[in-house]
C-alpha cells in the first residue's frame, strides 16, 4: 500500500485520480474509480442543469460507498452558465471534495470551505498554483504538456513543472499530464507529487461511457497521435490526431484566420456525440494525451487501478535497486 499526504488527507486507498472529463466523467465511470480505491470526480457541466448534477450525484453514491468528488470546470462559455446553482448542488450533496479548474477558485471558495469541502485546483503553471494555494485550496493537481486538454502557452513538460511546483508549494500535488502506468506513478512521487492524475488511461476502461471504437483507437495510438490546437487563439489544446483535428490545425495555421474560421469543426457537442456516442473517429474533434502511447489495452477501473499500483510497489521494493549497480560512500 503507497501511503500518502494525497491518500491520508482524502481518505482514498491509492494515489490516484481520474479528474474531470466532459462527456465521460458521470456516474458509472466515477463510481468504479473509488471502488478501484483511487478518487474520481463527476463532470458538474457534463450534467445539463444542477438538477441533473443533483441526480447524477446521487446515482455515483448509490453505486459506491467509497469517496468521490465532483469538478467544477470555470471557464467562459457561449451560453450562461449558473455556477451558483451548480455550486450549491454540490455543497448541498454531502460530497466532500471538490476539483476546480479553469479560471480562479476565489468567489466559490468560502461555501465549499463552510461546507468542510475539501478543494484541488487544476494549475497549468507555478505562479497560478501559488495562486491557488494562497487561496487556501487543499491540494494542486499540476497539469504537464504532455496532457490531454489544455496545457497553457509555456510548454513545461512534467519532468520539470512537477519539481518546480513541490519546490514552492507546501500543499500536496497532483502531477498531471502523461500518465499511466507503475513507473509514471513512481517518477511522480519522485519528483515531488504525492499522487498522479489519469484522463486518458481511464477513458480505455471497460467502464467508460464512450464507444468502443474510442477505446480501441487510445490503444492503436502511439505518443505521436496528438495535434496542439487553438494555439493562434492563445487557448491550446492537445487533442487525438484525426483528419479533424488535422484540419483545424491547418486552417489555424493560414494568416487572417480566426477562432469562427474552426468553430464548427471544433464543437464539443459535434465531438460528443459523433466520437464518443457514435464511435466515428473521425466525425469530430476529441480530447487525448501523450500517454496514449503507453496504453496497451482496455481493463477495469479496479484492473488498471491495481497494476498501477502493484507496479509501482514492485519498482519501489526491487527494480531500482536492481538497477542502481552501487550506492553509498566508495
Amino acid at each position: 500500500m503507497l501511503t500518502t499526504a494525497f491518500t491520508e488527507m482524502f481518505g482514498v486507498r491509492h494515489p490516484i485520480v481520474c479528474g474531470g472529463m466532459t462527456g465521460v466523467g458521470t456516474a458509472r465511470l466515477i463510481a468504479a474509480v473509488a471502488d478501484a480505491g483511487a478518487l474520481g470526480f463527476l463532470t458538474a457541466l457534463t450534467q445539463p442543469t444542477p438538477e441533473d448534477l443533483a441526480l447524477e450525484i446521487k446515482r455515483c453514491q448509490d453505486l459506491t460507498d467509497q469517496p468521490f468528488g465532483v469538478n467544477l470546470t470555470i471557464l467562459p462559455t457561449l451560453r450562461d452558465v449558473p455556477y451558483d446553482e451548480y455550486r450549491q448542488v454540490i455543497v448541498e450533496s454531502g460530497v466532500g471534495v471538490v476539483e476546480t479548474a479553469g479560471s480562479s477558485p476565489e468567489p466559490h471558495l468560502p461555501d465549499f470551505k463552510s461546507a468542510g469541502i475539501k478543494v484541488i485546483h487544476k494549475a497549468v503553471t507555478v505562479r497560478h498554483a501559488l495562486k491557488a494555494e494562497r487561496l487556501g485550496v487543499d491540494a494542486v493537481s499540476i497539469d504537464g504538456f504532455e496532457c490531454a486538454g489544455h496545457p497553457g502557452e509555456e510548454d513545461v513538460p512534467g519532468l520539470v513543472l512537477i519539481p518546480a511546483a513541490a519546490k514552492q508549494l507546501t500543499v500536496p500535488i497532483i502531477a498531471s499530464g502523461g500518465f499511466a502506468t507503475g513507473s509514471g506513478l513512481v517518477a511522480a512521487l519522485a519528483l515531488g507529487a504525492a499522487a498522479i492524475n489519469m484522463g486518458t488511461r481511464f477513458v480505455a476502461t471497460t467502464e467508460a461511457p464512450v464507444h468502443d471504437n474510442v477505446k480501441q483507437q487510445i490503444v492503436a495510438n502511439d505518443e505521436r497521435s496528438t495535434v496542439v490546437v487553438f494555439r493562434k487563439f492563445r487557448n491550446s489544446a492537445r487533442v487525438a490526431r484525426n483528419s479533424i483535428s488535422e484540419e483545424i490545425a491547418e486552417i489555424e495555421s493560414r494568416s487572417g484566420t480566426a477562432f469562427a474560421d474552426v468553430a464548427h469543426l471544433a464543437s464539443g457537442d459535434r465531438g460528443r456525440a459523433a466520437v464518443l456516442r457514435d464511435g466515428d473517429m473521425e466525425g469530430g474533434m476529441w480530447w487525448a494525451g501523450q500517454s496514449q502511447g503507453l496504453i496497451d489495452d482496455v481493463r477495469s477501473c479496479s484492473e488498471v487501478v491495481s497494476s498501477i499500483v502493484d507496479d509501482a510497489e514492485r519498482i519501489i521494493t526491487g527494480h531500482l535497486q536492481e538497477a542502481v549497480v552501487s550506492y553509498g560512500n566508495e
